[in-house]
């Protein structure tokens, strides 16, 4: 006989459950403080940690997010001062974008929310398990890059 699924103990149900209960606990602190929208802050956030402007593709390429929200949320903060948007010198097709002075400010002024965010979640956790979880998610994301 085969084994039963449960869904409740299903790692990608897991993984995914506890990734969106994270993201909107987070989300509620920088959309009440900033304004922000889950897409907003985490295109924000791969252009303050990329070295060069990036295309929507690329950052729909880095994040599991769909290109329609990534090209949204580049529009609503171009609206608000915080991203520029110039056609890509090289592939015209594409749109470069690249935080402004303003985006640069947004993200450092989020960036001690995120730390300590991160840090409580992790508090409530024994120090030694909390290793143990950054450790085997890192190797679960390592083992689950897409083949070049």
């Amino acid at each position: 006989m085969a084994e039963e699924l449960r869904l409740s103990e299903f790692l990608p149900y897991q993984l995914v459950a506890l990734a969106n209960r994270i993201s909107r606990d987070f989300s509620r602190r920088y959309r009440e403080e900033f304004g922000l929208s889950i897409p907003e802050w985490r295109v924000l956030a791969h252009l303050a940690q990329a070295e060069e402007p990036l295309s929507v593709r690329e950052i729909h390429e880095r994040v599991d997010m769909d290109k329609s929200k990534i090209s949204r949320a580049a529009a609503r903060l171009e609206k608000n001062g915080y991203v520029t948007k110039r056609v890509n010198p090289t592939d015209r097709r594409l749109i470069a974008l690249e935080l402004t002075e303003a985006g640069r400010a947004l993200y450092a002024a989020i960036t001690p929310i995120a730390l300590d965010f991160q840090a409580d979640l992790l508090a409530r956790l024994p120090a030694e398990d909390g290793e143990t979880f950054r450790t085997l998610v890192s190797r679960l994301l390592k083992a689950t890059e897409p083949v070049k």
